[in-house]
């Protein structure tokens, strides 16, 4: 009995070692990699105030502009709090602040012509209010927009947070250092891909399942242009798949649903997906039929 308790102890004391050796070794690390590292649940909470804060903050909460003033205040301290893990430096905070913060206006009426084209062409939407508060898809514009500002500075990390939080809210995956012109419309969204080098023009409508991705994933091509160019006008319905870099699909074409393209199509182009089905009397089958479930 004497000798299976100390066998025990001995077996604890080494478990506890390599225990101790493991959490040193991982605190290491982590303080290495982490130590410029944005904080992601301040990084989301900031998106997500700056986003109600556009198109929400009249409900209630404000009753003057002086609050409206306070508060755009706090998020000018939040976004600096959550910059200065990144860079360390206040005056390149301060720099990168006020050039995010001077572009707001602009990020704002971009954004309200993609919830304008939203009310104009889906037959279910009632208000551009509704479109703000209950559409995913802007949602998700309006993450991207902010968070490709923030590409456009040069700033680290902190875009791929922000998209990545609007893709786990809405299934809208949309690189920030994709290109989108006005009035954009993301029609219902759920599972639309649109890769880094991707540019798109204006007036361009997307429904859900669209990938716009790329051809060549191998990381030599990082820096070349991977994904598609989609012109002016262009209707994109669900399911269709266009890859790489030198596809161009001309302005005012119409992809049909579970396209899959990897070649440019000229401006006025339909392009459709022919699929038979076949449609017969249930009650004069030739043989028994036997489904197992």
């Amino acid at each position: 009995m004497h000798d299976t308790m100390s066998k025990m102890k001995v077996a604890e004391n080494h478990t506890e070692k390599k225990h101790g050796a493991f959490l040193h070794e991982l605190f290491q690390k982590n303080r290495k990699r982490f130590s410029s590292f944005p904080d992601k649940k301040l990084a989301e909470d900031f998106v997500d105030e700056m986003f109600n804060f556009l198109f929400t903050s009249c409900e209630g909460k404000y009753d003057t502009e002086s609050k409206l003033a306070v508060h755009f205040e706090e998020l000018k301290n939040t976004f600096a709090a959550i910059l200065f893990e990144l860079v360390k430096k206040e005056d390149t905070v301060k720099k990168h602040a006020e050039q995010f913060f001077g572009q707001i206006p602009t990020i704002y009426s971009q954004l309200i012509e993609d919830a304008e084209a939203v009310l104009k062409f889906d037959p279910a939407a009632q208000s551009l209010e509704e479109v703000m508060v209950a559409y995913p898809g802007f949602y998700a514009t309006a993450v991207y927009r902010i968070s490709h500002q923030l590409h456009q500075q040069g700033i680290k990390t902190l875009p791929r947070l922000l998209s990545e939080y609007a893709h786990s809210k809405t299934g809208i995956d949309i690189h920030p250092g994709a290109k989108i012109g006005s009035s954009f419309f993301i029609d219902h969204g759920t599972g639309i891909v649109i890769g880094e080098t991707t540019v798109i023009g204006d007036n361009v409508k997307i429904y859900q399942g669209v990938t716009l991705g790329a051809l060549n994933v191998d990381k030599s091509h990082a820096s070349s242009k991977r994904h598609p160019t989609i012109e002016d006008g262009v209707i994109i319905y669900s399911g269709a798949t266009i890859l790489g870099g030198d596809t161009i699909v001309g302005r005012q074409s119409i992809i049909g649903g579970n396209v899959w393209l990897t070649y440019s199509v000229p401006a006025f182009s339909v392009v459709y997906h022919k699929s038979e089905i076949k449609v017969r009397d249930n009650f004069n089958q030739p043989d028994v039929l036997n489904f197992v479930i």
